[in-house]
């Protein structure tokens, strides 16, 4: 037997990872080299390491930082899985993991796909966020388990594909939850990553062995059409009293004589207030007719049974739609408009428009 032959069927006796390599390591499998573990062997786990022992696809033992002997009173579940009743004297094979359980700063998640949320103010929304969060492993044989599998060297990147869309659907999970609306969730970025932090790590401690001491959400996006919809709310708020507004963008319109539809309907509505308002102050309160005494009653001539009748009354003054416009201030078109509408009564003769003074006094009165 060779010399090299030699030394790789000897025992191991010092089990050890410095991590020297690099610093993005999750996950290492200890390198046994087809050589066995001799009993009374030291293991040394350095600190924000753990080490977990495999035997047979079966998780054995686990070690926190410091320096262990492998006996009987320190491998009991190996010593069960390997059938070990009185303890073992000859050296042993399986499977060490070292997991790494320091913290790993500023990994970034976001949303490749818009997520669906429920939002009391919006309804159904699509909303798009990202942003970093912080995490350290706390369960070795969960994250083995779940997430690294039989890797033998377990890296940062490797996470990154494996976890991004867990942890979206972790925080889509969390946000439906806590039922965040989308106003909170789009301005109040920090004080969401707080509020969805307790949702979200029970979750992850479960499912993967991973603790996440710090989730931050640094953007969140709505469709442009709920962003319109925000916009406008606020404008709604900086406007205050809507009744006023109205008021006053009508009158800037009648200022600046603007045209459409709308505009138009603003004016005609603006000018029959004004011509109403005007009615009312010139309007004098009728006389009552004098009260004749016996003798004026007397005097008044009776007219004779041959006398002619009198005089039929006056027919009613009928204005032109371009009368009707000049009192009211508006355009013909207006009140041709409203006459069409019925709003204003009038007479339709040929494809003339009259309409009497009565009919005019009315419409200004409702």
């Amino acid at each position: 037997m060779s010399i090299l032959n030699f030394l790789k069927s000897q025992a191991w006796e010092i089990i050890q990872w410095e991590e020297n390599d690099t610093r993005d390591t999750l996950s290492f499998r200890w390198p046994d080299e087809d050589r066995e573990i001799k009993r009374g062997a030291q293991l040394i786990v350095r600190e924000s390491q753990m080490v977990q022992f495999v035997y047979l696809g079966q998780f054995g033992d686990t070690f926190g930082p410091g320096k262990h002997d492998l006996i009987t009173d320190n491998i009991p579940i190996l010593c069960r899985l390997k059938g070990w009743k009185y303890g073992f004297e000859s050296p042993f094979k399986a499977d060490v993991y070292y997991v790494v359980t320091r913290l790993f700063s500023g990994n970034k998640w976001g949303t490749s796909n818009p997520i669906m949320m429920r939002d009391p103010d919006f309804g159904i929304v699509r909303v798009r966020a990202f942003g970093t969060f912080d995490f350290r492993i706390v369960d070795p044989k969960v994250f083995l388990k779940e997430v690294a599998g039989t890797d033998n060297h377990f890296r940062l990147d490797e996470f990154h594909d494996t976890m991004r869309s867990r942890i979206v659907s972790v925080f889509s999970d969390a946000v439906a939850s806590a039922r965040i609306p989308v106003l909170d969730l789009a301005t109040r970025y920090q004080e969401v990553g707080e509020a969805i932090l307790p949702l979200v790590n029970p979750q992850t401690t479960t499912k993967y062995g991973i603790e996440i001491t710090s989730f931050i959400l640094e953007n969140a996006s709505v469709p442009p059409e709920v962003e319109a919809a925000i916009d406008k709310r606020s404008s709604m708020g900086a406007i205050g009293n809507l009744n006023d507004y109205v008021k006053y963008q009508m009158a800037q319109g009648l200022e600046k004589g603007e045209g459409g539809t709308g505009s138009a309907a603003a004016q005609l509505g603006i000018g029959l207030a004004m011509a109403q308002q005007l009615a009312q102050q010139f309007q004098q309160p009728p006389t009552a007719p004098p009260v004749l005494g016996a003798a004026a009653a007397a005097q008044t001539p009776t007219p004779s049974a041959g006398a002619s009748a009198p005089n039929p009354p006056a027919l009613p003054r009928m204005l032109a739609p371009a009368e009707v416009a000049q009192a009211l201030g508006v355009t013909e078109a207006d009140v041709l408009a409203t006459l069409e509408a019925g709003d204003l009564k009038g007479k339709k003769i040929g494809t003339a428009w009259r309409v009497s003074q009565t009919a005019l006094e009315e419409f200004l009165k409702q």
